[in-house]
């Protein structure tokens, strides 16, 4: 990836244009725009085919109904992956966990939640982990349990009397050599983007030790709990949750993309959508801190919290998805050559395909709602995904071309 910066003063207007990035309406606005622009015919990369936005939702309905034939479809998010084969992992780390105060159990699952999904950049096709009940699972699954695993066996945490946590300490002395033998990784059974998976938990370390009014004494993930509920806080957005992964987590993704001195992390240049001052040219996505406040919906809500306005969360631009409108036909490559090389997340066209995802989502959600009789409140985008989308996506990647996506895109263990 090439180090992108703008050349403009620091000041408020860097400032200003950072917090612009960082907003969900931002991530709709720039992808409405490329999407508009491709229905129009003027992509270089992509036609837009809406006679299959209808097959496709269909296809979407039914891998729902057949995922959750009573209609009670979960979140999408990390929580899934942990509850792979059908086993009842909570349960299991619940009857480890001290009998304490409420707070601590959340601050608990926020630990390990934030921890796996930074691990959780796709895995390639050829790794596996057998897990402690001799599944083996490949893909999000695998990274999932992986990960679960790794944190019961105390690797995240530097205090052994506490292995149940993970600390800025502990996350600050993983090694390549320790994540490697965690997740099982050999000569053939190689993990992709492993040192990037490394430096992302490093950086984590960094961030948490240098802001202990954020995230405790203590410096654990788990610390936004405290800082989002702290005043007895009892309803929280899902924009607060997502803000506050921005602001207090964004030094750790390792982008080159910078407007001055601060990181946009995942955030990219098209230079064909516009937007005020320093914001021009560039498309945000924030994939994985909006995965990761999927995922830490479900810890506060358990704990009593009401999460409001969850679909102010976009849908996620990854390949499953995004995979899923390729196969269906609802895009289409301008060039089919493209589908047979290897592209890096800053190339135009890959940052073209995301933000068409993102926009298309949104528009194959309503189908999806409309057929099962449902609207936004009962059924919000999380579901949507869950139910859903990313399913369908995998499911068509199996069919086609043995779980491999539509597009191939380079791995740094840092965006995917």
């Amino acid at each position: 990836m090439t180090p992108v910066e703008s050349t403009a003063p620091e000041g408020l207007e860097a400032v200003e244009a950072v917090a612009l990035l960082r907003s969900t309406a931002t991530i709709r606005d720039r992808a409405r725009q490329l999407l508009d622009r491709a229905r129009t015919g003027e992509s270089s990369w992509f036609t837009v085919h809406d006679s299959f936005l209808d097959p496709a939702a269909e296809l979407v309905v039914d891998t729902s109904r057949t995922r959750y034939p009573h209609g009670d479809i979960p979140f999408h998010s990390r929580w899934r992956h942990f509850e792979a084969g059908g086993v009842d992992r909570l349960a299991t780390l619940d009857d480890r966990l001290p009998a304490t105060e409420g707070a601590e159990r959340s601050r608990t699952l926020i630990d390990i939640v934030l921890v796996s999904v930074l691990l959780d950049a796709g895995a390639g096709p050829d790794w596996s982990y057998r897990d402690s009940n001799g599944l083996t699972l490949a893909r999000s699954e695998g990274l999932g349990v992986a990960s679960w695993e790794a944190f019961g066996a105390g690797l995240f945490s530097s205090d052994p009397t506490r292995p149940l946590q993970a600390d800025a300490a502990g996350l600050e002395a993983i090694t390549v050599d320790a994540l490697s033998a965690a997740f099982q990784v050999a000569d053939d059974n190689r993990l992709a983007g492993l040192s990037g998976r490394v430096d992302l938990l490093r950086g984590l370390g960094r961030v948490l030790a240098s802001r202990p009014e954020i995230f405790g004494a203590d410096a654990r993930p788990g610390g936004l709990f405290d800082h989002l509920t702290r005043g007895g806080r009892s309803r929280v957005p899902a924009s607060d949750i997502l803000q506050a992964v921005l602001e207090h987590l964004g030094p750790i993704w390792p982008t080159p993309n910078m407007i001055g001195s601060h990181p946009l992390g995942d955030c990219w240049r098209h230079d064909a959508v516009t937007g005020p001052g320093l914001t021009a040219g560039w498309v945000p996505f924030h994939k994985l801190s909006q995965w990761l406040t999927y995922s830490m919906l479900e810890p506060f809500v358990w704990a009593g919290v009401d999460v409001t306005g969850l679909d102010d969360l976009t849908g996620l631009p990854e390949y499953r998805n995004g995979g899923l409108l390729l196969d269906t036909g609802v895009l289409a490559l301008r060039d089919d050559a493209g589908a047979a090389r290897e592209w890096d997340v800053d190339d135009e066209l890959i940052v073209e395909w995301r933000a068409l995802t993102v926009a298309l989502l949104d528009e194959l959600a309503d189908r999806v709602r409309d057929r099962l009789g449902s609207d936004p409140a009962a059924m919000p985008l999380a579901c949507v995904l869950e139910g859903g989308t990313w399913a369908a996506g995998r499911l068509l990647a199996a069919r086609l071309r043995n779980g491999l996506p539509p597009l191939s895109i380079r791995s740094t263990g840092t965006v995917f």
